[in-house]
């Protein structure tokens, strides 16, 4: 299958601002030593999915818009990644096993990106 004809998925890695609160607390020798395992596992399963991943970034800081104004916000998203696959379902069974779930209360939400210029 080639480039063009797969579809495009916005991957979404979420845990829950009190858990990440709480991690910081952790005693930092503890903290490497999982920090370092985490690290470990998640590049080899990137490299493992190096074809469909095409781009994992960091998310922000995070200001919500709306008719009422821009405000200081937060949200749950840690990271985003840009995936390319035959499916929906291919996606998302890629990353039923991705180390990112060994956090506490941790998800992924994997949504299709489709083109505005209709159906598609």
């Amino acid at each position: 299958m080639t480039n063009s004809t797969l579809k495009k998925f916005l991957v979404l890695y979420i845990v829950p601002g009190h858990v990440m609160g709480e991690w910081a607390k952790t005693d930092p020798e503890t903290r490497k030593s999982t920090e370092q395992k985490l690290r470990a596992d998640w590049d080899r399963w990137m490299g493992d999915h190096s074809k469909m991943v095409t781009l994992t970034e960091a998310a922000g800081k995070t200001k919500g818009v709306s008719a009422s104004g821009i405000a200081d916000t937060k949200n749950d998203i840690i990271l985003y990644s840009i995936a390319q696959a035959a499916s929906h379902e291919e996606v998302a069974k890629a990353f039923a096993n991705h180390p990112h779930l060994t956090l506490p209360q941790s998800s992924i939400q994997v949504t299709e990106v489709r083109s505005m210029d209709g159906p598609g």
